[in-house]
């Protein structure tokens, strides 16, 4: 299945959260799915449907394809410990995530779009791949040339604070992964031991 490319804030009313992560999505006014039925009574959920729900909500939240989500489920079942919790951790250490989460954009999207373009270092080196695994130690910055950029503006005046696990220079438009994030300082609404089952079957 190829990446979601439509409307952002349908997936989010879809589930009933914000998963582009804007504090005016439409989901936090109208938590229902969007159409002329949405705000009808819906079936109860099966097992399998919520697990269905709860690896979807993953995969759009990091803005993966579904191959790419079975890969990191593989590799997170190769590693001793929880897989829900090494699968989250795996995700998180994405570099258009970490980009995201240090300020550098206001969404998701916009940090991909930035990487892609070639606007991000890791360790002094460009580095022009979203899915790159970012590793404790690794110093991200925006480029020189790149840090009065639309989207970095945008994104640091939101004035969101980084997890823990994260440090971060707004000035110097820099920032490092300090360690591997916990699954409770990861700010992800998902329950990844459904995402487990689903694909445990």
């Amino acid at each position: 299945m190829s990446r979601y490319t439509g409307p952002k804030h349908r997936l989010c009313r879809r589930v009933g959260q914000p998963l582009c992560g804007l504090p005016n999505c439409p989901s936090l006014r109208r938590p229902y799915p969007p159409g002329q039925h949405g705000r009808t009574v819906r079936r109860k959920l099966s097992q399998y449907g919520k697990q269905l729900l709860e690896k979807q909500k993953l995969r759009f939240l990091y803005g993966i394809t579904e191959r790419q989500l079975r890969r990191y489920f593989q590799r997170a079942s190769r590693v001793a410990g929880r897989t829900g919790e090494r699968l989250v951790q795996l995700l998180e250490s994405r570099l258009d995530n970490v980009v995201y989460r240090l300020g550098f954009a206001r969404t998701l999207a916009a940090a991909r779009q930035l990487v892609v373009h070639g606007h991000v270092q890791v360790n002094g080196r460009k580095v022009d791949r979203p899915g790159y695994p970012v590793r404790p130690g690794d110093e991200v910055a925006i480029r020189p040339k790149s840090r009065e950029l639309q989207p970095v503006r945008l994104g640091l005046e939101m004035g969101r604070t980084p997890p823990a696990y994260l440090e971060v220079d707004p000035e110097q438009r820099k920032g490092k992964l300090v360690r591997v994030p916990r699954r409770e300082e990861v700010p992800v609404p998902v329950d990844e031991g459904l995402v487990v089952e689903y694909y445990a079957r």
